[in-house]
C-alpha cells in the first residue's frame, strides 16, 4: 500500500471507496433488537444527573448551616 505517512493516493482512496460500497457496513450496524439489549444501551447517551442533585444538596446544606450559624450568633 506504499508509505502510510504519505497519505492516501487517489487510487487507494478509490479502491477503499469501492470496497466499502461492496461491504455496506451501514447495513450491519443495526443496534440491539431484544428488549434486554435495548434496555442495556438505553442509558448510553445519558449525561448524568447525579452530580446536579449532589450539588443542589450541598447548596441546601450550606444554606442550612449558614442559617444555623446566624441563629446562634457565631
Amino acid at each position: 500500500m506504499g508509505n502510510p505517512a504519505a497519505g492516501w493516493t487517489p487510487e487507494r482512496r478509490k479502491r477503499q471507496s469501492e470496497a466499502i460500497k461492496r461491504w455496506k457496513p451501514w447495513n450491519q450496524s443495526t443496534g440491539p433488537k431484544s428488549p434486554e439489549g435495548k434496555a442495556a444501551v438505553s442509558g448510553n447517551a445519558w449525561a448524568g444527573g447525579h452530580w446536579l442533585k449532589l450539588r443542589q444538596a450541598i447548596k441546601d446544606l450550606n444554606q442550612a448551616l449558614r442559617v444555623q450559624r446566624n441563629q446562634f450568633g457565631e
